[in-house]
């Protein structure tokens, strides 16, 4: 039986990406014990992170860069609340032709992050 996924993701600053995961995503701060490593921790949504200083930005990487798409109950609510803390939208706020009403950011270090809400109505 499959459980909830961990998403890992290298970093180069691992104290710059805990405070960018705690102070503008809502993320709480876990494994702060654990040399080299971060546990963040929304909801049911893990991301563990590595410190990697010598790695490529995520951004390099352009559209390669997508790490997670994390369904959420209230993506309106969710986004007009990261849009006010001020992260970097890379994809609008929009229902798509699959049932999904979704849209995208771009972390601290350039990894991208898709959230969506299934508003396909009852099967």
């Amino acid at each position: 039986m499959l459980k909830q996924p961990r998403f890992v993701i290298a970093v180069r600053d691992l104290a710059r990406s805990a405070d960018f995961y705690r102070d503008v995503l809502g993320f709480s701060i876990e494994w702060k014990e654990v040399p080299g490593w971060r546990l963040f921790r929304r909801d049911a949504c893990t991301i563990m992170a590595g410190e990697c200083p010598d790695t490529p930005a995520a951004r390099e990487l352009g559209e390669h860069s997508y790490m997670a798409y994390v369904e959420v109950d209230d993506v309106t609510g969710l986004h007009k609340d990261l849009a006010a803390r001020g992260v970097q939208m890379v994809k609008a706020l929009r229902t798509e032709p699959w049932g999904m009403r979704e849209f995208g950011i771009e972390t601290i270090d350039g990894h991208r992050m898709m959230f969506g809400e299934d508003v396909s109505g009852p099967d």
